[in-house]
Parts: C-alpha cells; structure tokens; sequence
C-alpha cells in the first residue's frame, strides 16, 4: 500500500497540473477538471493496491478523470451546459494518452486562462498556484497573508467566472499579453519560493517545487523570448538556485547568505542567469523582477571581489520600491542600510513599518529587527524579537540558528 500512495504522491507532484489544464482547456470548468481529477486519485488508491500500477500512470488517471467527468456531465440536463464535457468522448488526443501518445502539456494555457482580465486581479496568482500545483487554499492564504476562508471563496468565484465567461485557454496575442503575463510570472515566482522554503527537500508537498517553478519560467521565455521580465524571473530563480547547496552546512545547520562560501554557488547556473539578465537589460525595460535578479547579481559578484557591494543594492532596493511600494521590499532595503551606513539606519526604517498590521505575523520583520537591535547593543529588545521570530518559524534548521543568536 505504501507504494502505491508514493506513486500516486508522485504523479500528483509531477502531473496534477498538467492534467487538470488538460482537461480544464477541454470543458472549461477548472472545478469539474479538479474534482473529476480528485476522484481519479482516489480510484487509484482503491484499485492499484490489487490490480497492479498500470504502465502509464498520468494516462490512466486522465482515462478515469474523463469518465468522472462525462458521467457528471450525463447527471445534468443536457444542453450547453454539458456539451463540452461530452465532447471528451470523441476527443482523439484523451483516447491516444491510453496508448503511449505523450500528453499534451497545457499549462502555461491555463495559467493565461486564470490570469484573464475576466478575472479578480488579486486571485489571478493564487488561482494559477490552486489550478496548476494543487496547493491547498490554506497554503496559498499564508502565502498571501489573506484568510484561509476569504481566499477559497475567491478562488471559487474566480472558478466560477472561468467556466461562466467562457474564458479562452490559449496564450494571449501580444497586445493583450502586458497585463496578463505579470500574474503569471507572480505565480511562478510563488512556486519556486515554496520549493524554495525547503532547501532540504523534506516537505512532500514542495519537494521539487523550485525546480517546477524553472521550468515554468523557461517555459515562458522559450514562448515568448522578447519578454523582458520573464528573462528578468528566470534570471533571479536561477541564481537562488544556484547557492542551494550554500544554504545548509554538513550538519544540516542554516547557513546565511552572509556566511555562505561562495566556493559552494553553483558557478554554471550564475552564469545562466547573468546572460538572461544581460539579455533583459538590454531591451530598456525595467522591472520588478528584473530588478530583484539584479540585487541578487549583486550578492554573486562576492564570489570574484570577495566583498559585497552594498551601496549598489540600496541603489536597487530604492528603484524596487519605488516600483512595487512592497513592504517585503522595504524590509530587505533596510537590512541593506544598515550594512552600508549602520543599524540605526536600518533600525528607524523598521520602526516605520512596525504600524502595518501584516507584519505582525511575519517572520522575516522579526528576524531582521532583532539582529540590527542586536547590532545596536540593545540586547533585552534583541531577544524579544529573536523570540518572535522563533515563534514564526516553521524551519528547525532556522528555528535553531535563531535561537543560537539569542545567547
């Protein structure tokens, strides 16, 4: 039984999006694609433990999904409603993924799909992370500091409004792409940051998730090359990536960006991620992302002058703000005038935002507070804050590196 559910856990990491997109672009009803997909899932946990894996695992969870689906559709009246789920019954290429046909792979459809004008603005992203990743709406609130309840409302209304407007899966022409690719690729983004919240790999439900938001972000500059900010998000997750074997010591100890031997950056993946930032720079587009891929340029250039250049990245982290307004953004230009000029900089930079009631909840405000209370020699306000910060962290490796700065 335990094999079976590690290969069905598979298959849902490698493939849930794949065949909800699937699916979803064929009946446009994201909902029916997930739920038929989710009774699939569970057929297999019921059948393969005596029957056997099947050869092709992707293709038998599509082959049952379409017959949950169709079977759904038959319990409704017929008419328009139901047409297009009963048009899977004369699809040619759900009959050839019975075979060894390779699936289609419509995903970067559906994320266009859930970033339409159609639909709320602030639940594009988390629509693309539900539809595309299966990432629970509890999941995707804590992402985007929203509640649990008010996030799966809004992700069923926008569910709703794809199957209702009868939103096209298909990526936009060039004069629509501008407003609908900055959602895309804030998803994206939000994919590799969850895999990248794991370095270990020991969270089943992110594992492999950095590598998955790669391949989204190449699969978007490989369709649309001229994209500035696409070249500009590839570029930064290539170069997070490259210090993932930094970030941890041989005990498995946290190991800060700071203290990281450069010696340890994947030297390959930096220079990746240079040339598509160099690419982007050139077309005199600036912007969010291409900015953040800069700054962490920055970081990497350690690794041949040995020291950080901090006046550069306070340059960058003021063009970023001014941009975003991002709070996370401004936290992050603090802690990098403090560098350059101090802590107290730093320090009133963080009073300022202590007011945003976000932030309450947010660890990366504490951590930073109390290492610059720390630095400023007030030791009582330091470990206050380190405490909260332990409190927030959900990382032991972290959690024990904070609280070896407390004594």
């Amino acid at each position: 039984m335990d094999d079976v559910r590690d290969t069905a856990e598979a298959v849902a990491r490698a493939s849930y999006g794949k065949l909800v997109a699937f699916l979803a672009a064929r009946t446009r009803d994201v909902a029916a694609a997930e739920d038929a997909l989710a009774e699939a899932f569970a057929t297999a946990l019921a059948e393969w433990p005596s029957r056997g894996i099947p050869r092709t695992p992707e293709a038998w969870l599509l082959t049952v999904a379409r017959r949950k689906l169709i079977d759904a559709a038959r319990r409704r009246q017929t008419g328009e409603e139901a047409a297009p789920t009963l048009a899977l019954l004369t699809d040619e290429l759900v009959d050839a993924a019975e075979g060894d046909v390779q699936i289609a792979d419509e995903r970067l459809r559906l994320m266009f799909a859930c970033a339409h004008p159609a639909i709320d603005e602030g639940v594009r992203a988390p629509l693309i992370l539900q539809t595309v990743l299966g990432f629970d709406a509890a999941t995707i609130a804590s992402a985007f500091l929203v509640a649990p309840t008010a996030m799966g409302q809004r992700l069923v209304r926008a569910k709703n409004r794809i199957r209702q407007a009868g939103i096209p899966f298909r990526v936009p022409e060039r004069e629509e792409l501008a407003e609908r690719l900055d959602a895309v690729l804030e998803a994206i983004y939000a994919v590799f940051a969850e895999g990248w919240a794991d370095p270990a790999g020991t969270q089943p439900r992110t594992r492999n998730l950095a590598e998955e938001g790669i391949w989204l972000g190449r699969l978007v500059v490989s369709l649309l090359p001229e994209e500035p900010e696409a070249l500009g998000l590839l570029a930064l997750m290539l170069h997070a990536d490259a210090r993932r074997d930094a970030r941890r010591g041989a005990q498995g100890e946290f190991v800060p960006l700071a203290a990281q031997d450069p010696a340890r950056w994947n030297a390959t993946l930096i220079d990746e991620a240079e040339e598509r930032l160099l690419r982007a720079s050139r077309m005199a587009q600036p912007g969010r992302f291409q900015l953040e891929a800069a700054v962490q340029s920055a970081h990497a250039a350690r690794r041949l002058s040995g020291k950080t250049d901090w006046a550069a990245i306070v340059q960058l982290y003021d063009a970023l703000l001014a941009i975003t307004g991002s709070v996370v953004v401004a936290i992050n230009r603090a802690v990098a005038l403090a560098e350059l000029h101090g802590a107290e900089r730093g320090l009133a930079v963080l009073d300022a935002l202590q007011d945003d009631a976000r932030l309450a909840q947010y660890q990366p405000y504490w951590a930073a507070r109390a290492a610059l209370l720390a630095r400023s020699g007030n030791a009582p306000a330091a470990a206050a804050a380190y405490q909260r910060a332990i409190g927030l962290e959900s990382d032991p490796a972290v959690r024990a590196f904070l609280q070896l700065q407390v004594h």
